[in-house]
């Protein structure tokens, strides 16, 4: 069987995570990111869970997340995964699109699968910018060329809409996890500020928002640990930061959403500038 290769590269210049899965058989279970991501499966079979929907992917398959878009994937027959993706800033992306679009707003993905894009070779043409150390120009041109693609055909602008009086409650529950994170928050405190019972804020909050109020909690506990580690913060102390209850906890956590330990992940930021991505061994050591 292949060796497994996950390599990450932060651009300093464009401001975007860049990385690569290789020979990945790994499960991810179901959660979200706070950016955007654009991805495209190199090779191998994927079976994708989003917002509700099932797919089936294959080689030359284009992916589409939104910050917060729910999401799980699992091989097909134990394929090997080949995957490269590029993680996008939200202020990034808004930037930029503005640039592409010429209007000041939140650009959203209407769809999370495009079947053998032909984006996947802007893609590519990227990410080995990226990886190349290709001059600043070169690099940005590459992700202009990309997001023009991407954002004329399968997005739109966002817009502030209003909320129904339950939508707004389950929002209201967001902002104070959000707000709260490194707390023990139970679900009576969360119960305390709403009109609901338990068994329906369950199922109102994991409907509305794509995973349960416990599975959220977790994710922005591990994006604020994710903001900790690029600070320089040692990972024992980002766990605990962040409210996870003990490192082992925290690092078998982050490397079943994330695909690399929190060692790994820090020294894509701490590391002196590379020429090309630092290539982590499989133990993270």
């Amino acid at each position: 069987m292949p060796e497994e290769q996950r390599q990450v590269y932060y651009d300093r210049d464009l401001k975007i995570e860049a990385y690569s899965l290789s020979g990945i058989v790994q499960k991810f279970p179901n959660h979200f990111h706070e950016y955007y991501v654009i991805g495209f499966v190199e090779g191998g079979r994927r079976r994708l869970w989003c917002r509700g929907r099932e797919y089936d992917l294959c080689a030359g398959d284009l992916i589409l997340f939104n910050p917060r878009d729910s999401h799980s994937c699992a091989p097909v027959d134990g394929e090997l995964l080949d995957y490269r993706a590029v993680n996008i800033p939200p202020e990034v992306m808004r930037r930029t699109a503005k640039e592409v679009c010429g209007t000041d707003a939140a650009p959203r993905f209407t769809q999370n699968v495009v079947f053998q894009s032909e984006a996947a070779q802007s893609l590519t043409d990227l990410y080995g910018a990226i990886l190349s150390g290709a001059p600043g120009l070169k690099k940005e041109e590459a992700f202009y060329f990309l997001l023009e693609q991407v954002l004329q055909e399968f997005s739109v602008l966002s817009g502030e809409t209003g909320l129904p009086g339950r939508a707004r409650q389950v929002q209201m529950l967001c902002a104070y996890m959000e707000a709260h994170f490194a707390e023990n928050i139970t679900l009576d405190d969360l119960i305390s500020m709403t009109s609901f019972g338990k068994s329906y804020l369950l199922r109102s909050f994991t409907k509305q928002v794509g995973v349960s109020p416990y599975r959220y909690l977790q994710t922005v506990r591990l994006e604020k640990a994710k903001g900790f580690l690029r600070e320089g913060v040692a990972p024992a102390d980002a766990a605990d930061m962040a409210g996870f209850s003990d490192q082992s906890h925290f690092t078998n956590f982050f490397k079943e959403f994330i695909g690399l330990t929190p060692k790994q992940y820090q020294r894509i930021f701490t590391a002196p500038l590379p020429s090309g991505p630092a290539k982590e061994p499989p133990d993270g050591k």
